[in-house]
């Protein structure tokens, strides 16, 4: 089977199951594991390189109510693999080839590729999704395999956290300006043991206030923009402690552990159980996944 994967996390759970040699096309966002950078990218970002976050945020704005684009399906390369099997998404325009996109190029192309759309909105269906992958590459067991210890992970953190005060968790999805999580994102938070303040599970990331931030009363602040690893996150966050003086402010590795629905956001409800919760854990530094700031750093 040949297969092109056009999300991050769909390269990622290929590769965990054993289907890595059966990968043939990524995104150029598809870095994990790193022998995925040696496979042929079909799909590039549209925005301009170098841009800040608010430039960012105008960019795709703007592109979104035009109606354009933000990524680059390269047709040619599409027809060059004549792949069995594409991977893609149906659900944010934002961070990633759109599902009607892929249609159109293969019907354009009379590629007669299957198409698999994956769409996980809550922390079970990124889970159930490694499960539908795994069965359609031929993979099953190594997927039950990896999900069972998913799982076990996620049972050893409930048990860890359980019965403990809640803190309220402010989670950033974007810091300039500030964006509110959605998707699984909020459901992260309440699996590691706190409450999150602004965004719900299963919606979509929405813009808010600093001054909504500050009125939802957050006893930690996590930054995780979408898109960024922790030194770029750490980065990004510095001026947010301007926002919450006294209140703890955290950046965590979006990219790896947040942002992108695959077996690593496991890592990432670890994390913050640790920040949330210290004392449960033997070992409660959340380093290299997360990363609590501090006033010299911001300065």
């Amino acid at each position: 089977m040949k297969i092109v994967s056009l999300l991050p996390s769909t390269t990622e759970i290929l590769f965990a199951v054993g289907a890595g040699d059966d990968v043939v096309g990524v995104t150029f966002e598809c870095d994990y594991p790193a022998e995925a950078r040696t496979r042929r990218i079909v799909s590039t970002s549209a925005l301009p390189d170098n841009l800040a976050p608010h430039e960012i945020d105008r960019h795709v704005a703007e592109a979104l109510h035009n109606g354009e684009d933000l990524y680059h399906l390269q047709a040619d390369a599409l027809s060059d693999l004549d792949a069995d099997l594409v991977i893609t998404q149906d659900l944010c325009a934002v961070c990633a080839v759109d599902l009607s996109v892929v249609d159109d190029a293969l019907a354009y192309l009379g590629c007669r590729a299957d198409v698999l759309s994956v769409d996980p909105f809550t922390v079970a269906e990124v889970i159930d999704s490694i499960v539908r992958v795994g069965e359609r590459v031929g993979r099953r067991p190594a997927a039950e395999a990896l999900v069972s210890t998913l799982n076990e992970r996620l049972d050893a953190v409930s048990t860890a956290v359980a019965g403990r005060p809640k803190p309220r968790v402010l989670l950033l999805e974007w810091t300039d300006p500030p964006f509110a999580p959605g998707h699984w994102l909020p459901e992260m938070v309440e699996r590691a043991g706190g409450i999150p303040v602004l965004g719900t599970t299963g919606e979509k990331s929405h813009r808010i206030t600093w001054d909504q931030a500050r009125e939802a009363a957050p006893d930690v602040v996590v930054s995780v923009p979408c898109g960024y690893d922790l030194e770029a996150s750490a980065a990004l966050a510095e001026p947010v402690l301007d926002q919450f003086p006294g209140i703890p402010v955290w950046a965590a590795d979006a990219n790896a552990s947040f942002a992108r629905p695959g077996p690593r956001i496991v890592d990432g409800i670890e994390a913050m159980a640790k920040i949330l919760h210290p004392d449960a854990f033997d070992s409660a530094d959340p380093a290299p996944i997360a990363r609590r700031l501090t006033a010299s750093a911001g300065s």
